[in-house]
């Protein structure tokens, strides 16, 4: 069984693993071999641990029962906006391992994160994207418009980015999925 629950400090570690394995099979043809390799699921799981320890909103999928292996599947992360000129929240991450993508766990997740961000007052939510990553149609088939290009560095290097929005938010909440 699969479950979309709020993340504990105990999903640190999960979380962590599929930020790496999610990293180096999203980006393998998009970000320098160096940064993928480069991955700690150590340092990244005491990332998780401190961010859920400060209350940020994160949400994963979790598989439950006596053989559940992994037991965190994705995750999804978000906040107030950073750039309160392209909405009031943002989610900031949305990985879910490609054994488990395409069956409706991904806007599972991100649902539940732009629900807590409505409960919070958010009435709009936008996400940055990779401009080369395929995920890109998932946003736009669950309504998102592009609003903005923009860039960020990886690993020394300068990478194109698009940013999806929902505005308003309940534009996302009434996805079916």
């Amino acid at each position: 069984m699969i479950s979309i629950r709020r993340a504990r400090l105990a999903d640190a570690s999960g979380i962590a693993a599929v930020h790496v394995a999610t990293w180096r099979s999203a980006y393998a043809d998009i970000l320098p071999e160096d940064v993928l390799t480069g991955l700690s699921t150590t340092r990244l799981a005491h990332y998780y641990e401190h961010c859920i320890r400060l209350g940020l909103c994160m949400h994963v999928a979790t598989s439950y029962g006596r053989n559940a292996e992994p037991p965190v599947l994705g995750f999804c992360s978000a906040s107030r906006s950073r750039e309160s000129k392209l909405g009031d929240g943002e989610i900031e991450t949305l990985y879910m391992l490609d054994d488990y993508q395409n069956r409706g766990l991904g806007c599972q997740l991100l649902r539940s994160s732009a629900r807590h961000l409505w409960q919070i007052g958010c009435r709009s939510v936008y996400a940055w994207v990779l401009s080369e990553n395929p995920s890109r149609y998932f946003y736009q088939r669950l309504g998102g418009k592009c609003i903005a290009q923009g860039t960020t560095n990886v690993g020394g290097e300068t990478f194109a980015q698009t940013a999806f929005a929902w505005d308003p938010i309940e534009t996302l909440l009434d996805v079916n999925a």
